[in-house]
């Protein structure tokens, strides 16, 4: 199947699951109770500028099981309002978006990530865990198994960056007004976003 014609599958599949929910009951997760919710709140580190006001959410086991997960997980994303661009690993340098913030939904494998740049906080991501990435996050892959694969999903209209060095102002300026769906990737109406996520 072709990029586009996988798109306009999945926004077909998403129209879909909107008009009839129960169609896709096998395809929803529950809403990821308190324990497997995490927040970092990281401060700038060096030349990764992190982001003080938004924490780095993390869902474990957020994503069901499904026949086809990587299907699913972009379905889910998708109908939440945070529109999937891509699969594949992490990279496995230091790096950070400024001009998107950024939600990873592992789909297969298993992955040591190291969130908030060089010396910070390191997560293992394990298939049906999700990961949102305030833009400014650095983040960098520090060992997976050979079918580590996430889905990459962003708020509209916004295309992800590389940024491997410290941010200029207009950057700094740019990211602590980046706008986002007022939704949460994993749950939708209510979730961790709603509550932990707020506008500047």
């Amino acid at each position: 199947m072709t990029e586009l014609s996988r798109r306009h599958f999945m926004s077909w599949i998403s129209g879909l699951a909107l008009a009839a929910p129960t169609l896709f009951s096998r395809y929803a997760a529950a809403a990821p109770h308190a324990d497997n919710v995490q927040l970092l709140h990281l401060e700038r580190n060096s030349w990764v500028p992190n982001n003080a006001h938004l924490p780095v959410i993390l869902y474990k086991q957020a994503l069901a099981p499904a026949t086809d997960r990587t299907g699913a997980a972009e379905a889910q994303f998708e109908q939440h309002q945070w529109p999937p661009q891509w699969v594949a690993s992490i990279f496995d340098y230091h790096h950070y978006h400024s001009t998107a913030h950024e939600v990873l939904g592992c789909v297969s494998g298993k992955a040591d990530v190291m969130l908030g740049g060089p010396g910070g906080h390191v997560v293992t991501l394990s298939a049906g865990d999700v990961v949102l990435l305030p833009t400014g996050t650095g983040h960098c892959n520090q060992g997976s198994s050979d079918d580590f694969l996430v889905v990459g999903a962003y708020p509209p209209q916004q295309n992800w960056d590389i940024c491997r060095e410290a941010p200029t102002q207009a950057m700094i300026d740019r990211m602590a007004h980046l706008p986002f769906p007022a939704s949460d990737p994993v749950t939708g109406a209510q979730g961790p976003l709603i509550s932990q996520w707020q506008r500047s």
